[in-house]
């Protein structure tokens, strides 16, 4: 579990890197926001249904694309944590 401060750092880094992704006003928690935010990525919900990608495809891609930004590594290793333990559970 995230503190607060870290949460929302951490939901910055994401936006950062997936700067057309909508939050929803469902929770104001940071951590749930992110860990939806990742979910909603994997399963690849922001794409029409007909030219949506594989699970998998779509967790290849995400930690391709977070491993080559310019976060810090410390907010990178975070990042794919956070996909890792998202994926686990889908």
């Amino acid at each position: 579990m995230l503190n607060e401060h870290h949460s929302r750092e951490l939901l910055k880094s994401y936006l950062l890197l997936w700067n057309n992704r909508t939050m929803s006003a469902e929770s104001s928690d940071r951590e749930d926001i992110l860990y939806e935010l990742v979910r909603r990525e994997l399963l690849d919900e922001n794409a029409h249904p007909r030219t949506r990608k594989h699970k998998f495809e779509k967790f290849f891609s995400s930690v391709k694309r977070v491993i080559s930004s310019d976060l810090s590594e410390r907010e990178k290793a975070e990042l794919i944590s956070i996909y890792v333990r998202t994926m686990e559970g889908l």
